[in-house]
């Protein structure tokens, strides 16, 4: 099983396709269970959908499925996540990549563009989770301490006061969690921001975003079946635009 070790975790991921090819990255939807299982469950498989056309690397987060374990880090957990994310990256020698993340896998990519905007091409964030007027609650206790205590059920050595810590640190900022309106407003990598439309990721967020972002394309519909394809070949499309200077 493919892992790296890093500040006390291991982290599961998997590399498919051609190392000569340009470098996808994943970052799987499913919350704090984000695996690179969950892309099945998504209108768009880009495992599927991308073979062969890309070196599609996904990973599974830290303490997300039964692969990749470690410490919470409840002082930045969000930037844990990202530097496990570019652990990844290190140990497979990529320096620069597209990525798509979906869900949560948004606010992963807006917290790599403050951190190491020099390593992400183009990205495109699919569905982004987010707070506003809708959605009260959803991004509480009641989403972090089930996750919190199945994992200590399974043996873990934090403690639920850990976990709110960590749910707290991760969730209470608000709107996308990672920037701030200011913060998207300065992001020049070009995305393709894909709408999201339920509780976890309101329509009114992603509008916000879209119009925030300042080197954006915008795909409204794209969970129905028939709405699939033609986004697809937008996705498509905008990644092969980009890929000649994403790393191989």
């Amino acid at each position: 099983m493919p892992t790296i070790e890093r500040a006390g975790a291991t982290i599961y991921y998997e590399d498919h396709g051609d190392p000569s090819l340009p470098t996808l990255f994943l970052l799987a939807p499913g919350g704090l269970n984000s695996t690179i299982d969950f892309w099945s469950r998504n209108a768009i498989k880009p495992l599927e959908v991308f073979a062969g056309e890309f070196r599609i690397i996904g990973m599974d987060q830290r303490n997300a499925g039964s692969r990749s374990k470690g410490p919470l880090e409840s002082s930045d957990p969000w930037r844990m996540y990202a530097q496990d994310q570019l652990a990844v990256l290190d140990h497979l020698g990529v320096d620069k990549t597209l990525v798509i993340g979906c869900c949560i896998g948004s606010s992963f990519i807006f917290e790599l563009l403050k951190i190491a905007p020099e390593r992400v091409v183009a990205a495109v964030p699919m569905q982004p989770i987010g707070h506003d007027d809708t959605n009260a609650g959803q991004f509480g206790p009641d989403m972090w301490r089930p996750w919190g205590q199945n994992l200590i059920d399974k043996g873990a050595s934090f403690s639920m006061d850990e976990v709110d810590a960590f749910g707290r640190a991760l969730f209470d900022s608000g709107f996308v969690f990672t920037a701030t309106r200011d913060e998207l407003k300065s992001f020049q990598t070009p995305m393709l921001l894909m709408y999201g439309n339920d509780r976890a990721h309101p329509r009114g967020v992603s509008v916000e975003v879209g119009k925030l972002l300042p080197n954006v394309q915008i795909i409204e519909e794209w969970k129905d079946a028939a709405a699939v394809p033609q986004a697809v070949e937008h996705m498509r499309t905008f990644l092969r635009s980009h890929q000649l200077v994403s790393a191989r």
